[in-house]
């Protein structure tokens, strides 16, 4: 009887291998692909099999996921090759391999940082795992306000930009939004005595849907120890009335992203209540809408964090 592939001359089981195929599902690129690897590199089988076709052991499968995470932070091929190969003897001696970055591909962002090309490869290769893990550096190392503005929005333009033009990327845009949308509610903290004695409420215009940039607000708000509470997309005009009227809260960020949804009636109906209410308004909606006392419009995220934190504390 012919024995596996993966059973050893002795009888005993080894570890298993992989073909060319095999491999390259696993890792979702296409088996030429990893025969130029092979080829250039010298990332190939390091095993010798019997037949025509070299098979991959687990530890070549590491070696080229190795490799391949450095390709999705934005180093190129010869750097992530490079990486790869040096893994092994860097893990020996109990050091943990960093994946390098570079330039990114594929996107359009001129003048952006390493960390936003470096997402904007992990976005388009769908890697949600690499994508959380960017975002995750980025906001223990930068901070919430300047991995927004540096490191998400570049990408998100682009990714909204490379939709528009060939209609394609849908499924990128939506994986980005969710990994960017967890990824600033893990950096929110739990606020329970908060510097403010009334809630900060945020939400969107009635209709507007694009509250994506409520969360790193709320993140950056949380931190900075003011107590937020999150009323989502679509706010109706009589739950924010309603909210109001429940809460008390010391300000109101009304969000929107599209200028048909600045409606500055919504200003007017959110109720007066015995304690002042400061009432704020943001986003690109409202860049060139009329803002109606007693609302004040906040530019970004950083205006709009600095001016709720001094009204409320």
């Amino acid at each position: 009887m012919t024995q596996p592939e993966h059973w050893s001359a002795g009888g005993h089981t080894s570890e298993p291998l992989l073909s060319v195929a095999a491999v390259a599902r696993r890792l979702g690129v296409a088996p030429a692909t990893l025969r130029t690897w092979d080829r250039r590199y010298g990332l190939g089988p390091s095993g010798h099999t019997t037949g025509r076709h070299r098979k991959y052991g687990p530890r070549d499968v590491a070696r080229l996921e190795l490799m391949q995470r450095a390709l999705l932070r934005g180093a190129s091929s010869a750097e992530a090759a490079r990486f790869a190969l040096d893994s092994k003897s860097s893990m020996t001696h109990g050091e943990v391999p960093v994946a390098p970055s570079g330039g990114g591909r594929g996107l359009k962002m001129p003048g952006a940082s390493r960390l936003a090309r470096g997402l904007g490869r992990a976005a388009l290769a769908m890697d949600s795992i690499a994508v959380q893990g960017m975002l995750a550096d980025a906001l223990a190392s930068e901070g919430v306000i300047t991995t927004w503005n540096e490191v998400v929005r570049p990408v998100l333009t682009a990714v909204a930009a490379r939709w528009q033009l060939s209609g394609a990327g849908v499924e990128v845009e939506h994986l980005l939004n969710e990994c960017v949308l967890a990824s600033f509610v893990r950096a929110t903290p739990l606020v329970t005595l908060g510097r403010n004695h009334r809630p900060v409420l945020l939400a969107c215009m009635p209709e507007e849907r694009h509250n994506l940039p409520l969360y790193p607000l709320a993140a950056e708000l949380a931190q900075r120890g003011v107590v937020v509470r999150q009323l989502g997309a679509a706010l109706p005009v009589d739950a924010l009335a309603a909210a109001v009227r429940r809460t008390a809260p010391s300000a109101v960020v009304l969000w929107a992203q599209l200028p048909r949804y600045a409606d500055p009636g919504v200003i007017a109906a959110v109720p007066r209540t015995r304690q002042q209410v400061r009432l704020f308004v943001g986003g690109p909606g409202w860049q060139r809408g009329v803002v109606t006392a007693p609302a004040e419009r906040v530019d970004d995220l950083a205006d709009a964090a600095a001016a709720v934190e001094a009204a409320v504390t």
